[in-house]
């Protein structure tokens, strides 16, 4: 596996890797992958990376989302990481977070985000291991379909960028 930039014609297998992850009801809110052009407009221009596998399959990606658009909040980010089911357990989430966090440590980001379900408990594992702590629980912070749902909120505060 090797991590690329995450590039436009990679959307189709992001897209369909996003879409199993919807398919869950413990990855997102989303209902269905929005198309290329509003997915690039709601995420960062940089710290986008895809995982590649051996056979070229795209098996993973990661970006960033603005969190406000205040000036001040302009080192701080939402973290989205998606791992295909084929791949899932065999560290391409960790390669792509612990990637993601040194490419948004070069772009000036202080702190990355997550709201993460409860339910999601690989997903709360893996931002653990890279140095995401929680902070907070979001009470029915939304509804899916019917059902109010609650949220995690993780965080990373770098240990380079924003100390001083």
């Amino acid at each position: 596996m090797i991590l690329q930039p995450f590039a436009p014609e990679h959307w189709p297998a992001a897209a369909a890797i996003y879409e199993a992850g919807i398919a869950t009801g413990h990855a997102t809110f989303a209902t269905a992958a929005p198309n290329w052009v509003d997915w690039d407009q709601a995420h960062l221009p940089h710290s986008r990376l895809v995982a590649v596998a051996a056979d070229g399959q795209v098996v993973g990606w990661a970006a960033l989302s603005p969190v406000s658009s205040r000036c001040v909040y302009g080192g701080v980010a939402e973290v989205s990481v998606y791992v295909a089911d084929t791949a899932r357990g065999k560290g391409v989430g960790r390669h792509l977070l612990e990637a993601l966090i040194h490419e948004s440590e070069q772009h000036n980001m202080w702190t990355l985000q997550a709201g993460i379900f409860p339910e999601n408990e690989a997903s709360l594992r893996l931002h653990a291991a890279v140095g995401f702590r929680q902070v907070g629980r979001r009470e029915r912070i939304g509804k899916m379909g019917t059902q109010w749902r609650d949220t995690l909120l993780l965080e990373r505060r770098s240990t380079i960028i924003g100390l001083g």
